[in-house]
Parts: C-alpha cells; sequence; structure tokens
C-alpha cells in the first residue's frame, strides 16, 4: 500500500518544475534554520514545517505542500518586517551622531574630520543647531543642548564652559552636567568648543545602542519557560503525529495517503510558531520604547521582573536627595539679625574650601548685598569642630555645639531651641558667634528632590508595597529625609557591605526586590536585589555597565515609567501566550474536522503575525500620568 501512494508522487513537466521551484525558494531558509538547530540538538517549527512540506510531497499533494512552504515563508518575511519596526527604533538611536565634525588641533583653523578619526583630547568646533559628534566637556561658548535622544530629557539643557579644563580632563565623572555634551544630542543656538572625552565606538550614544541591541542575553522568566516548554512540546507533537497517522490507518482503515496527510496537517496545526515570537516580540518592543525615553533595559529578564517587584530600596545621596548641600535655614539670635549673621558666615566660609562651605557660599552670597560685604582673614580650621577667623580685628568662631561646650558655653534662648528643632529635622548645624556673641545658627542640608515624595506616592499606587531608603548618612538625617518623602523605612549609618545585608533581609521577606542607585557605590547592593536601577547613567561609564535598568538623565519620574512600562510588557506577553495556545487548540481540532493544510497555514501564519502585531503596540506606550503633576527643580551647583 505504501509503494501505492509512493507511486503517485511522479510528475513530469512544467507543473513539477514549478512546484520544484516554489519548493527550493520557499524553503530554502526553512532548510538552512532547520538543520542548524537539529544540528544543536533542537527540534524546532522550522523543522516541523519541513517535515509537513516533505510528507505532502510523497502522497503526491505537491501543491498544498508548496502552498505551505510558501506560506510559511511569507509569514516569517511579513513578521520580520513588523519586528523590524522595533529593531529601527533601536538602530535610529545609532544613527544620530554625525559622519564628520570640525575639529581643531593646535592653533590652526577648524578642518571637518570624519568621526571615526576624532581622538580623546581633541577640541570640536560645534555649529548652531548641529548634531554633537562625541562626548566631551564645554570649553568655551554657551548654548542649550537638546539631549532627548540620550537621556529623555524634553526640555534642552543649558551648557557652560568649564571652570578648570585640566581638572575636568583628569576626572570626566566629576564634570558637572551643566558641562558635559554626549554624542548624537544637537546644539542649540550658540557656538560651542568642546574636549573630547570618549572616541565614537567609546561614547555614551554607542554603549547604550549595544547594551539595547544585546538585551535579549537576558532572557525573561517567561522565555525561560517557553524554551523548556518547547523542548518537550515539540518531540510530543511528532509523537502525536506518528499517533494520528497509526491510530488513522489501523484503527479506522483509512487509505495510508488520507491517513498521512491528516497526519502533516495536524503537525501544522499543531506548531507553535506564534508561542515562539509572543515573548521575544513583546520585550523587543518594549525595551525599544523604554530606550526612546532614556531608559536602557539589559534585556527581558528585569523588564519583566521590574513590573513584579514588591519592594523597592533607594539609596539616599544623589537619589531621593540631590547628592548636594543647599542651607535650608538661618536663625538669628534674638538681639541680632539675619543680615549680619549671614554676612558674618559669608565672609568666613568664603576663605574655606570645605563641601559645605562651598554650600554657604553658593547659596547666602546673593542674600549680602555689595555695600555690606565684609572681609575675613587669618581662617584657622579646628578639626572636628569648625573655623576661625578675623572680621575688622573681631574673633569670628562657627562651628557645631561641641566647639562651645568645650568651652563652657550656652547656647541664647531662641538659638538653642531653633538647634534643637533643625537638629532633630536632620540638619548639619553652624553655629556662628563674633566678638563674645553670638550671632545666630544656619542649617545646611542635603535636600531632597521636589518630586521624590510624589513619585514615591506614584509606586506606592501601582502596588510597590514596600519602600525602603538606605544611607549612610546618621540615623537622624535618614529618619528625617525618609519622613519628607514618605519611605516606609529609613536605615542609616550603613557601610557598603552593610548595604547589601539589609537588602539581602529585605528580600528575605519581599520578592522580587529593586536596588535604585546611583550605580557607582551602591553598586554591590544594586547587584544583589533582583533588579538594579540607576540613575543618571548617561554620565558614568560604571553605572551604565553596573546596573540593570539604566535612566540615563537624573529623573527619578523615569521609575513609574519603567514599572508601568514592564507591566505592560507582561500584560501583552500574557495575551500572546493566550492566543498562540488558543489557536493551537482550535486548528487541531478543525484539523480532524476536516479543515485542509492551506487552511490550516493560513491561520497558523496569521496568529504570528497577530501576535507580533500586538507587541508592537508597545512602540506607542505612552509615559502617561506618572509625570503628571510631578515638579522638577534644578540641581544645586557649585
Amino acid at each position: 500500500m505504501i509503494t501505492d501512494f509512493v507511486l503517485q508522487m511522479p510528475m513530469v513537466g512544467v507543473p513539477l518544475a514549478f512546484f520544484l521551484a516554489t519548493y527550493f525558494f520557499g524553503g530554502f531558509f526553512t532548510i538552512r534554520s532547520a538543520v542548524a538547530s537539529t544540528l544543536r540538538g533542537k527540534f524546532e517549527v522550522d523543522f516541523l514545517m519541513l517535515v509537513a512540506a516533505v510528507g505532502a510531497a510523497l502522497i503526491g499533494r505537491w501543491a498544498e505542500g508548496a502552498v505551505l512552504l510558501f506560506l510559511f515563508s511569507l509569514g516569517h518575511a511579513l513578521e520580520e518586517y513588523a519586528l523590524g519596526r522595533a529593531s529601527k527604533s533601536i538602530e535610529s538611536l545609532a544613527e544620530l551622531a554625525p559622519r564628520s565634525a570640525l575639529v581643531r588641533r593646535g592653533d590652526a583653523e577648524p578642518v571637518e574630520v570624519p568621526v571615526e578619526q576624532i581622538l580623546v583630547g581633541d577640541r570640536v568646533v560645534l555649529r548652531p543647531n548641529s548634531r554633537i559628534p562625541s562626548d566631551g566637556f564645554v570649553l568655551s561658548g554657551v548654548s542649550a543642548v537638546d539631549q532627548s535622544a540620550v537621556t529623555g530629557e524634553s526640555i534642552p539643557v543649558e551648557k557652560e564652559p568649564v571652570s578648570d579644563p585640566e581638572r575636568a580632563a583628569r576626572a570626566v565623572d566629576a564634570v558637572p552636567a551643566g558641562s558635559r555634551v554626549f554624542a548624537g544630542t544637537v546644539n542649540g543656538s550658540g557656538v560651542l568648543e568642546i574636549s573630547v572625552t570618549a572616541t565614537a565606538s567609546d561614547s555614551t550614544l554607542n554603549k547604550v545602542v549595544e547594551l539595547v541591541r544585546n538585551a535579549d542575553q537576558a532572557t525573561s522568566p517567561t522565555q525561560q519557560f517557553i524554551d523548556r516548554f518547547q523542548r518537550w512540546y515539540v518531540p510530543a507533537v511528532i509523537l502525536g503525529v506518528a499517533a494520528t497517522l497509526g491510530i488513522s490507518w489501523f484503527a479506522f482503515a483509512q487509505p495510508f495517503p488520507d491517513a498521512f496527510y491528516l497526519s502533516m496537517t495536524v503537525l501544522v496545526a499543531a506548531s507553535p510558531c506564534a508561542l515562539a515570537i509572543a515573548t521575544p516580540a513583546a520585550v523587543l518592543a518594549g525595551v525599544a520604547r523604554a530606550a526612546r525615553a532614556g531608559v536602557v533595559v539589559k534585556g527581558g529578564a528585569p523588564l519583566e521582573t521590574l513590573g513584579q517587584v514588591k519592594a523597592m530600596a533607594f539609596d539616599k545621596t544623589g537619589t531621593l536627595t540631590w547628592g548636594a548641600p543647599r542651607v535650608t535655614s538661618v536663625t538669628a539670635a534674638d538681639d541680632g539679625s539675619d543680615a549680619d549673621l549671614v554676612a558674618t558666615l559669608v565672609a568666613v566660609e568664603s576663605l574655606s574650601d570645605h563641601p559645605l562651605a562651598a554650600a554657604i557660599v553658593r547659596d547666602l552670597s546673593p542674600r549680602v548685598p555689595a555695600p555690606g560685604r565684609l572681609s575675613a582673614s587669618d581662617l584657622n580650621a579646628i578639626v572636628g569642630r569648625g573655623v576661625t577667623a578675623s572680621i575688622d580685628g573681631e574673633r569670628v568662631e562657627v562651628g557645631n555645639l561641641r566647639m562651645f561646650d568645650e568651652q563652657q558655653l550656652t547656647l541664647p534662648g531662641t538659638v538653642a531651641t531653633a538647634y534643637e528643632q533643625a537638629r532633630n529635622s536632620g540638619q548639619t548645624l553652624m553655629i556662628v558667634r563674633r566678638a563674645g556673641r553670638f550671632l545666630g545658627i544656619v542649617g545646611v542640608m542635603d535636600a531632597s528632590r521636589a518630586e521624590s515624595a510624589q513619585v514615591l506616592r506614584a509606586l506606592r499606587d501601582s502596588g510597590v508595597g514596600q519602600l525602603v531608603m538606605i544611607s549612610g548618612d546618621n540615623q537622624r538625617v535618614a529618619d528625617a529625609v525618609g519622613r519628607e518623602v514618605g519611605v516606609d523605612t529609613a536605615i542609616g549609618e550603613l557601610l557598603p557591605e552593610d548595604k547589601v545585608t539589609q537588602i539581602t533581609r529585605l528580600a528575605e521577606v519581599h520578592r522580587p526586590i529593586a536596588m535604585v542607585g546611583d550605580g557607582v557605590n551602591d553598586a554591590p547592593a544594586m547587584a544583589r536585589a533582583d533588579v538594579g536601577i540607576a540613575m543618571g547613567a548617561a554620565g558614568s561609564t560604571v553605572a551604565l555597565e553596573t546596573c540593570d535598568i539604566a535612566l540615563m538623565s537624573d529623573d527619578l519620574g523615569r521609575v513609574p515609567f519603567a514599572v508601568r512600562l514592564s507591566r505592560a510588557t507582561s500584560r501583552i506577553i500574557r495575551q500572546n501566550l493566550i492566543a498562540s495556545l488558543a489557536i493551537v487548540a482550535f486548528l487541531i481540532t478543525a484539523t480532524f474536522l476536516g479543515l485542509n493544510i492551506g487552511a490550516v497555514v493560513v491561520i497558523h501564519e496569521g496568529s504570528t503575525l497577530l501576535v507580533v502585531a500586538n507587541a508592537l503596540r508597545l512602540l506607542n506606550f505612552e509615559r502617561g500620568k506618572e509625570h503628571a503633576g510631578i515638579t522638577h527643580e534644578d540641581k544645586p551647583t557649585g
């Protein structure tokens, strides 16, 4: 009987030539893919389709086998075209950098040089409205730079020259954001001259593109499950097809060609094409959408896990706060005035190079009119206590409470009360005494970001149950900032290794967890968390390389956006998986009810395109309400 149906195979002349051509062109890439996967010990969808096409030819159904391969190849082509939309969102980033730039070397006039030949230390002249070719810092000129392509910031950022180019070249990561520029961003109306800090291949833009291109290396949990599922599903389908052939032929006494045709149709119906692409398509679209918003997600694992976090830990300094001290309170003694207190303190601290002194001079100098400015001299630092100086021959003391306790001096009533209140709020306090009389106190604090409390409320509303702040500052400061921004728990006085311990303890109760920080000194704690999120990664190579998710700008408001995008991606994946399995179940049932192989292939490939189209909806995912009502303020600059 087998020889009877094999004898039906011969076909001569033009029809056979066309069918063979269809098999060759329709199955060329399918055969290559099937052979490659089989040699790796994997039986995938391409293998099943090839078996079905060969089976159709063996029983003389050349036309249906040709239709199978044609539609399967067409479906793959349309699938690749659709996925190309997501890939183009990524590749378009790589095309942002210009191909050449005006480089000034020595005292010569600027000459146009290909970006590949630009070296670290070269000086590049940026014309108005031109794209910036390399990372660097501003040497001269003032302009507003559109950084949206790299950081996602919608408003151009004002740029100004660095005060010390040699120091900036030695410590690039310490260059203020207001003086740094990135490849691929757009200069505004001013002319800038920059010093290059990275070659084209090592620029922040290039690193972002490479990270996003390689994002599929971190496979999502769902995809890992699907991969394991397919390892036994495909062999199970082959066994099921063999069982269908045997039962139809022997038990139901169908002619062998008919039984074989039915089994091949079942093989096509059960092939998990849509199932295989359901997760990768959603992950690719989600990663591409995140990159367009200045959020670099390193693959499906962090993208899918972030939406499931039950707890989120935040480093305090530079994350919930600005990481730069500000003057937060000025309290004069009853018999003094704010003007005398401020003028005296500014005069003394202008001689000091202490970070808190810089903050005082920056914030309080505008409050001292030119006619009222004082001149101090003879500055002397007293370690662990404060400084002394002289103004118009009068001794001035600026320091902490210990400095005056050791002299057995007591703060006057109003000053003492203000001191206790300010200390309990977490401020670092400086007491000012001149000519034996207390002038008052000034409080300095690393102020929280204006948006921190609103972002944390948005995260809490989205279902993140536990919000924790960890800090190396003393517990009083941590408690004060924690109350202000609204965390559930504030833990202070932690060394980097202590932060790792706290994340471990948190993970024992809440899992999965995320850690948000700067990605540098808190990198060990971020590595311990299920998802590590680094802020301001555009300015830090270390942060970009150590985290799972990088917020390219210093914008805390992108954390809720990333959580929402993660959940939307997971929702799309679930929809795709349910649709894929439902269509497979429908097709297998319909096959036994008489649906032919051509119709099965059409529905089968249509379901694959439907899954891809559903995933591509993520490219239009809106940032939505996580930024509504969230206010931003400028970071303090030194």
